[in-house]
Formats: C-alpha cells, structure tokens, sequence
C-alpha cells in the first residue's frame, strides 16, 4: 500500500461520541492483534522519570500512571471508550483530559493513525476539529525500530508529534508541545491476561459534571459575578 502524507480535520457541531464512533467506523483496523507491555518513561532537560507502565492487548489499553497511583485507566479503540478506574473507591469516570497519556498511547492503524488519535481526542476533550490536523512527517528510528512520524497540530497545547511503530502497530514514542519526550520503553512482548483490561464488577459510575449541576441547584451554590 502506498503511503501518502495525509491531514485529518472535521467540521465541528457533532455529538462527541458519535463524531468519535464515525472516526473508527471508516478506519481499517489492524488484521492481527498485538500483545505486550511496557513501561513509560519521560524525558526533559537531561532528566528522565519513571511516569507509568502500558499494557496492550488487541484494541485495548491498560495505563497505569505514577501520578494517579490509586487507579488505571482502560482504553477501548473500538467503542470507543477510555475511563479512569478506582477498585479501592469502587467507582470510575471518564477519563477525559485527567491523563494526556490517554490522548496519545493508543492503538493505531499504522498507514493512517491520524483517525485513531483524532477519535481519542475528540472523546477526551471535545474540540473544533477544523483546527486539529494530523500528517505523516517522514520515518525515524527508535531504540532499533523503524517507525513513521506524525505531526499533530491542535489548539490549547495538545499538539504533539508521534513516532508509529508499524510492527506493534502503536505510538512508541510521543513528544509533547512542551519538548517533553515519553518513549514506551522496554518493550515486552508477552501474552496479556483478559481481566487486566476488565472493569472489576460492582463499581458505580462517578460523574464529575453530574455533582457540579447538583451542587449548582443547591442553596450553597453562589453563582460567581458576572464579568465587568
């Protein structure tokens, strides 16, 4: 298959989840499912930090991030889906814009990733995708892997850069706006068990925007003035 420099953008005004499902409707999907590990490792002015760990299974992910340590988060490209989960509270949300690694570590298709990245970030933050564009920007190598690298432009900061590895068919690198680098390192790849993508049963669904509405029809809500 020739591959061809690409730019995605789309019109604005469409439910979130339905621009989203569309994206992933029309995506061809990778024919053989890729399993593996691996950990998240950052890396700015000379620093390098531990900030997580990545499972991959199929079209799923599991995060687990050093800065939100009494959960993980569960990414689901066919639905698509990405939620936050706390066995010790026994609840879970959205995971919205709580982590940018949900935004940019996803499974992809490897001659077009821009829908996948387009659909995860019109579900975690909807935005005017007429000002979100994505295209192919040459081929680079990463720790001995051939990658493709991809341009991502968005507003309020969310623009970064992606290296693809064509064979795990996933970002394994990714450099942020701010010059921050987050590489999937020591990749291993190993079978991963079914329940370690499964939301554990019995939790209930917490949603943040449902206690601000309610706290907003309380007597102790006081509406903040009104701009000068």
């Amino acid at each position: 298959m020739k591959r061809n420099e690409k730019t995605c953008s789309t019109g604005r005004g469409a439910a979130t989840f339905l621009v989203a499902a569309a994206i992933l409707a029309h995506a061809p999907m990778p024919a053989v499912a890729q399993q593996f590990s691996a950990d998240l490792v950052a890396r700015k002015d000379e620093a390098t930090t531990m900030v997580g760990t990545l499972r991959v299974s199929h079209q799923k992910v599991r995060i687990e991030a050093m800065a939100l340590p009494d959960g993980f988060f569960l990414i689901d490209m066919v639905k698509p889906a990405a939620v936050f989960v706390r066995p010790g509270a026994h609840v879970l949300m959205d995971a919205r814009q709580s982590s940018p690694l949900t935004r940019m570590f996803v499974p992809v298709d490897p001659d077009d990733p821009c829908r996948q990245w387009q659909a995860i970030a019109q579900l975690s933050a909807p935005v005017d995708l007429a000002t979100w564009h994505c295209q192919r920007d040459g081929e680079g190598a990463i720790g001995g892997r051939n990658t493709d690298v991809y341009r991502i432009e968005a507003p309020s900061g969310l623009s970064f850069t992606g290296w693809v590895d064509r064979e795990h068919r996933f970002p394994v690198q990714i450099k942020t706006a701010d010059g921050t680098v987050i590489a999937a390192d020591r990749i291993r790849d190993e079978p991963q068990p079914v329940q370690t993508f499964e939301v554990p049963a019995g939790l209930r669904k917490f949603d943040p925007q449902a206690l601000i509405r309610r706290i907003q029809q309380s007597d102790v809500w006081v509406e903040p003035p009104a701009p000068q």
